[in-house]
């Protein structure tokens, strides 16, 4: 069976698309991790599957990124059940909220803000959309009663995984490689 020569660009493009696929996998394996643990409030997440997203800004321009996080959205309302709710609504716009200002951070403080920063801005982005659309869209004016709960929890869990992935930034062997197979150049 003859291979078909594939030019290095395309390569290239097919090999980032394929680590996009394993770190939404991974964000589906963390998201089902997260169901482990008891809710405090309904609706609130840890935000373990955000880990593969904050990696990520290190390796893909914008466009994959984005790509990762609509995986990421999608799996989690097909394996949760929730694709037809408005609870995947509240996850869409949570999540491309907070992909915007993570991208939007990185871009203004480079190598300047840690995966820290990052994440605690996400955090802060994600649960004020969501917020805005419980008052506005589902249960009124009585949703500003949990909002200073749901924002301490999202801030401090945006910290965990922000503290998380800064440490494993700074010392996994397996993102070593990865950093020599793909660069540190995230605008290609």
């Amino acid at each position: 069976m003859s291979t078909i020569p594939i030019a290095s660009d395309e390569r290239s493009r097919y090999e980032k698309l394929e680590f996009v696929a394993f770190l939404a996998g991974l964000c589906l394996f963390f998201s089902t991790i997260e169901y482990l643990f008891p809710k405090p409030l309904p609706f609130f997440r840890l935000g373990l599957a955000n880990l593969p997203i904050l990696i990520s800004l290190e390796f893909f321009a914008p466009g994959y990124v984005f790509l990762l996080v609509l995986l990421k959205v999608l799996g989690q309302g097909l394996v949760n059940g929730t694709l037809a709710s408005y609870v995947f609504l509240f996850s869409l716009a949570g999540s491309f909220s907070s992909v915007i200002v993570m991208l939007s951070v990185r871009r203004m403080f480079g190598r300047h803000i840690s995966l820290v920063g990052i994440s605690l801005f996400g955090a802060v982005a994600s649960n004020v959309v969501q917020i805005l659309l419980s008052v506005n869209f589902i249960f009124g004016l009585t949703a500003w009663v949990i909002a200073p709960i749901f924002m301490t929890l999202g801030t401090g869990s945006g910290l965990f995984v922000g503290m998380f992935a800064e440490r494993f930034r700074t010392q996994s062997r397996w993102l070593e490689t990865m950093r020599q197979h793909y660069g540190k150049n995230p605008e290609s």
